[in-house]
């Protein structure tokens, strides 16, 4: 059995195949972020789902796409906590922006691929090789326009007082706003930025209000300054995107990049599909 995963800082995706390339099951867990996650509560939610307890010494080869994934310290240690469980596996571990690429990109296309979900990054595929112009340095310094980018701007307008009126009412109705909860979710908690990217979800349902259209297209001119603009290759090639930040908000994303003269490529809300699709035509035709 091949299991391939995409794992978010929220969610993490399982699909597993049969020696034929022919899909065995779909399954999820909690986001496996290993620079916010201990190695005993990644393998706990691993071994708390049921179908991959049970199939765990049937699982010949893992291929592991995951949110923090981009240091070599990193892969080894969500390599070495995978083969606790999966003892019989071959393990390929690999940053998330590679399931971006090969779920939005065909082989050898030249591309810029995105992810603005949970957190956010981007790199460029040159049809062989992905190059990465600035390393990613998380949720507190960086991640613009990413879900819990957005959960952090709404918070701190809330408790400035800077939030308008007619959303004030709306957002304590949706969400727990004492500073004794919101501090406990932070500095106590595991995934305090899968608890920042929660508050997204009210700048979506949101974004034709004046004050989330603003917020939404400040951090996505923010991404493009920082991230998109690294690459001299933006003016040529499509610029692809996953996470449900950039599919929820794509009117206003494709605004955004037609204003910097950028063009939108392919958005993906998840990119398993693509993932595997991918795998399976690389491995089995």
């Amino acid at each position: 059995m091949i299991l391939i995963v995409d794992s978010g800082a929220t969610k993490a995706d399982w699909t597993a195949l049969n020696s034929k390339g022919e899909k065995v099951f779909f399954t999820q867990t909690l986001g496996l972020n290993p620079e916010v996650l201990t190695e005993e509560i990644l393998v706990e939610r691993i071994t708390t789902n049921y179908q991959l307890f049970e199939n765990r010494n049937s699982v010949s080869e893992i291929y592991f796409y995951g949110a923090g994934c981009g240091t070599e310290r990193i892969r080894y240690f969500v390599e070495r906590s995978l083969a606790t469980i999966f003892k019989n596996a071959k393990i390929d571990v690999k940053e998330d922006t590679y399931a971006a690429v090969f779920a939005t990109t065909n082989p050898s296309e030249k591309a810029i691929v995105c992810i603005l979900g949970t957190g956010s990054n981007c790199s460029f595929w040159n049809g062989k090789d992905l190059y990465q112009a600035v390393d990613s340095l998380g949720y507190i310094l960086m991640d613009e326009s990413s879900g819990n980018y957005y959960g952090k701007r709404l918070i701190i307008d809330y408790f400035f007082k800077k939030m308008p009126a007619d959303l004030v009412q709306k957002f304590e109705s949706q969400y727990e706003l004492s500073s004794d909860v919101i501090k406990n979710h932070l500095y106590k908690m595991p995934n305090p930025n899968s608890y920042l990217a929660t508050f997204a979800k009210f700048v979506v349902e949101n974004k034709n209000h004046e004050y989330c259209r603003a917020m939404v297209r400040k951090g996505m001119q923010l991404f493009v300054d920082h991230w998109i603009s690294q690459y001299e290759e933006r003016y040529e090639v499509p610029i692809n995107f996953v996470g449900s930040i950039a599919f929820f908000l794509q009117d206003i994303l494709e605004e955004v990049l037609a204003e910097n003269k950028l063009k939108l490529g392919t958005v993906l809300r998840k990119p398993i599909d693509g993932l595997v699709a991918f795998h399976v035509n690389k491995y089995f035709r």
